[in-house]
């Protein structure tokens, strides 16, 4: 952003005044105001300041961020599971295991009555 200038903040102040029919002239009321535009002035220039650095910082740590959580997810050379094919024994398991198990087994249970004499 553009750095305010206090003379041309000043000039822009009096300028709006003087169309409201207030006219700044020379005196203790209009180095005040003058003095209240040169402290904004400096206020607003250096917030600008500020945020960038803050920007420019926040896009550092957020670049070191993605770096880490890339490290961090990235796969390991090696490991792909297409290089370690499962042995046969376990993988013959696994589709009996599958098998035995009740086709109905998302059917809820039926609840079952006691004789009358039984407690």
């Amino acid at each position: 952003m553009k750095r305010i200038d206090k003379a041309e903040l000043y000039q822009h102040v009096s300028g709006f005044l003087k169309s409201k029919g207030i006219e700044l002239t020379e005196g203790s009321y209009a180095v005040g105001v003058k003095k209240s535009c040169s402290f904004l002035a400096d206020a607003i220039n250096l917030s600008q300041q500020g945020i960038e650095r803050a920007k420019t910082e926040v896009d550092q740590k957020v670049d070191k961020l993605r770096q880490v959580i890339h490290e961090k997810t990235a796969p390991r050379p090696g490991t792909s599971k297409s290089a370690r094919p499962e042995p046969a024994a376990a993988a013959s398991a696994n589709s009996n295991a599958k098998a035995k198990t009740p086709r109905n087994s998302s059917r809820p249970r039926r609840k079952t009555t006691r004789a009358k004499g039984r407690k």
